[in-house]
């Protein structure tokens, strides 16, 4: 696999749009770190890590509408791709859907969304967008 963190992301969209309850994925310390900013800001319902000896998994809740049945998560769009990376500075940080959605950036001070970015005054990476 060359681009896990857009496996990640796919296998959160499929699961999305098949409506399941939980998805399991492999695991590693960015998909982790992206998995605990996906809670903190109220995207998914819960995760748990389970590792077993070399071998991690990443077990996620997915939120939906209790009466619509409709996924928190409208939208995960990979930026950063490993054969073209997109960087950014604060000046020039993306704001996603007018700062209804947030970015993830992979900065010199770990990962963070593009607003703790902003206030930290560091740039990086930009790996995704979630709405």
């Amino acid at each position: 696999m060359t681009d896990p963190i857009a496996d990640f992301l796919t296998r959160l969209r499929n699961a999305i749009r098949a409506g399941h309850k939980v998805v399991e994925l492999p695991g590693s310390k960015m998909k982790r770190e992206m998995t605990k900013i996906l809670k903190e800001k109220g995207y998914i319902l819960n995760y748990k890590f389970e590792e077993d000896g070399v071998k991690s998994n990443i077990k996620i809740a997915l939120k939906y509408h209790p009466e619509t049945k409709e996924s928190a998560i409208k939208s995960l769009v990979r930026v950063s791709k490993p054969g073209l990376r997109r960087y950014t500075n604060v000046e020039e940080m993306p704001r996603v859907l007018n700062g209804l959605g947030i970015a993830i950036l992979s900065t010199s001070m770990g990962l963070m969304t593009d607003k703790e970015a902003r206030q930290k005054n560091v740039g990086g990476e930009v790996l995704c967008y979630v709405y």
